[in-house]
């Protein structure tokens, strides 16, 4: 059996707790084929040979964004089996827009009626068997939280491949909409099907004035006459433009069917939570304080109460094996050379990154918690405020908090922004958000210099981050970005209990990256660096660091710094290496000092920086331009490599400047 699945449906509607559970661990990401927006792709469980696509979250099949672009290009052009479509019963009369329009691409289709432990627990019903009929599609109520239904789904899904039951009802038009779809589809019938388009979906798409679907179906100019001089007609008849009579038409034939099916007394228990929360959570003048209240004690669990001793047993854990596998190298009789090779630049290099494993881990704990328990969405709506204010709207902020994570991501989920001035501005900014690949660079400062306040000191730098962004944004916004952010729309989901299975998933993912790029690129600088540490220009081995190739290079960049607070080659270097990834700015320090443990690189680190010119060093590296990945992924989305440089080249001006009045004034101050 083999078969090809997408699972799609609106946003929070826990599209992605079901495709966990019907996938596990059987999954994989990567990005659609053409475009840098994100892919997850696994086998069912149950069905060997059959793959679950995840579909971005969207609310209509209109090219509006990136998500529906996505969506409606991989339906049409991969041909799949058929599609679950994932429906929020505790919403239901919304979320069956984006069904009657999935039903009209005329695929097998099957509807997961989610949530449906909420809507029995406040004493409201579904009649899910008159639905059925209704709609002409099965339904299977489940609930992803809790795993229930799930075998059920997989059940019909399997039927659904076995059986190819009949195509879904699409008899839900009426008056004046009918007469135009249908009118148009009798004029493009043939050109539909050698296009490859469903008949009913193209016609609808014609009503809308679909201008890629007119494209695909190469309309010429006579049949675009005829076809608005039907439109035109049927706005006349209706007094209205045509995509509000189609979306009239679609509510009014949802409202008819919820009439008959649904019954609801009143909100769910989890909806009258949420809006009792949501009075605090959401406060005009408390809102935005809360969220950094909460996130200061995440960062004070992550980094002093449960990270700090997690960290230090992987250190001891890492510093004992690498012992013993020099011990083991020496009886072996390895060359006094390769041995420092492997030891003092492979092993410490990666050692000296993932010892930081249980922090970043335990970080993207917390905000998986945060995200699955629906309080993000908060967060987003609470800051349009501030954003509108630096011009931007609070769909800004959802790329910037991905930007926590990783800025590549980051970069990407711009696209999701409506407005090209928007996504080109908030390309831009996201990368001051600190993501977690400085995290080892600030946890290795906050050894040497700040032990007993790491919380407080990841805290300020998080919230240094935001305040360059919001400065920058103040200031392209008089600039380069004139003009106004296009208005803000967003859903609020319920709270709900995050799952445990998708946080633990989640953590994975974040896990198995930072593993993969320790032994990746990590590992190829800390080959590198040591080689150069140990040579000098003519490629003669050097006992005295300072006369290798390195403290050539790191010696002529090292005057630029002196602003700064620091003008030691090896912290010249090692930023310079923060551009492959920002974690090698730790590996690489660990190798050109020589220190195998915490307390060698805490005392070499106490030559080469002050208290105040590391804190200068930590501001620099929090701003300046991110990694080459990074960069990539600007100059993809900005369509230039000139854009993308400009981007790096301010993004390090403006970490210059922040540094160097950090460390001027702070000379005054402590002066």
């Amino acid at each position: 059996m083999n078969g090809l699945f997408a699972l799609a449906g609106n946003q929070n509607s826990g599209k992605t707790t079901l495709f966990n559970r019907l996938t596990g661990s059987n999954q994989h990401v990567g990005n659609f084929p053409g475009v840098t927006v994100e892919k997850k792709d696994g086998q069912i469980k149950g069905l060997k040979g059959v793959t679950l696509v995840d579909l971005p979250g969207i609310y209509s099949l209109s090219p509006y964004t990136s998500e529906e672009v996505v969506t409606r290009d991989f339906i049409l052009k991969e041909h799949p089996t058929g599609i679950i479509n994932i429906v929020d019963a505790t919403n239901i009369e919304r979320n069956l827009y984006l069904t009657l329009q999935l039903m009209e691409l005329d695929l097998p289709m099957v509807i997961a009626l989610n949530m449906m432990d909420e809507v029995r627990a406040s004493g409201n019903s579904i009649d899910v068997q008159k639905l059925s009929q209704m709609l002409g599609v099965p339904i299977v109520p489940i609930s992803a939280g809790k795993n229930e239904g799930i075998g059920d789904l997989t059940l019909a899904v399997k039927e659904l491949m076995a059986a190819q039951p009949p195509r879904a009802k699409l008899d839900f038009c009426t008056g004046e909409v009918h007469r135009a779809i249908h009118s148009i589809a009798h004029i493009i019938e043939d050109k539909a099907k050698a296009a490859g388009y469903p008949l009913r979906f193209a016609a609808t798409k014609m009503v809308e004035g679909d201008a890629p679907t007119m494209k695909a179906l190469q309309i010429d100019e006579n049949e675009e006459h005829i076809i608005e001089h039907i439109v035109e007609e049927m706005e006349e008849h209706l007094h209205t433009d045509r995509e509000a009579a189609l979306a009239d038409m679609r509510y009014s034939y949802i409202e008819n069917i919820c009439a008959d099916c649904v019954v609801k007394y009143q909100e769910t228990h989890e909806q009258v939570r949420s809006e009792k929360i949501d009075r605090l959570l959401t406060h005009k003048y408390l809102g935005i304080p809360i969220f950094f209240a909460i996130m200061l004690v995440i960062f004070w669990l992550t980094f002093s109460v449960i990270g700090q001793p997690l960290q230090d047993l992987l250190k001891d854990m890492l510093g004992f094996a690498t012992v013993q596998f020099s011990g083991l190298l020496q009886e072996v009789g390895v060359s006094e050379w390769l041995r420092s090779l492997i030891i003092d630049g492979a092993c410490v290099g990666i050692s000296s990154v993932l010892s930081f494993l249980p922090v970043i881990v335990l970080l993207f704990f917390f905000l998986s918690l945060l995200e699955d328990s629906g309080y993000m969405a908060r967060v987003a709506f609470v800051m349009d405020k501030l954003l509108r204010k630096i011009g931007l709207s609070g769909r800004s902020f959802v790329p910037m908090l991905i930007g926590f994570g990783c800025s590549v991501p980051a970069i990407m989920a711009t696209r999701t922004l409506s407005s090209e001035r928007d996504r080109k501005m908030t390309i831009v900014l996201t990368p001051f958000m600190s993501c977690s690949a400085k995290l080892p660079i600030y946890g290795m400062i906050t050894m040497a210099f700040f032990p007993d306040y790491g919380g407080f000191v990841m805290f300020g730098l998080y919230v240094l981050g935001i305040i360059v962004a919001i400065l920058s944004g103040l200031l392209l916004k008089g600039t380069l970005f004139r003009g106004e952010p296009v208005p803000f729309v967003m859903e609020l989901p319920s709270y709900r209990i995050p799952s445990g299975k998708s946080v633990l998933l989640h953590m994975w993912e974040k896990a198995k990256d930072f593993i993969r790029k320790a032994f990746t690129i990590i590992f190829l600088a800390a080959i590198v660096i040591w080689f150069l540490q140990n040579f000098d220009l003519h490629l003669n081995p050097v006992s005295d660091a300072t006369k290798s190739i390195l403290a050539s290079i790191g010696s002529v960049i090292a005057p630029v710094f002196i602003p700064l607070g620091f003008n030691d080659w090896r912290a010249s270097t090692a930023l310079i290496t923060g551009i492959t990834a920002k974690e090698t700015v730790v590996s690489t320090l660990s190798v050109l000092t020589g220190s195998s443990t915490d307390a060698q690189l805490a005392a070499s680190l106490q030559q080469i920086f002050t208290p105040l010119s590391a804190i200068s060093f930590l501001a620099f590296t929090i701003l300046y331009m991110p990694c080459v990945a990074a960069f990539a992924a600007t100059k993809r989305e900005l369509g230039s490599l000139r854009g993308a440089l400009l981007t790096a080249l301010y993004q390090t001006g403006a970490a210059y400047l922040v540094a160097t009045l950090v460390f001027q004034v702070g000379s005054i101050w402590f002066h």
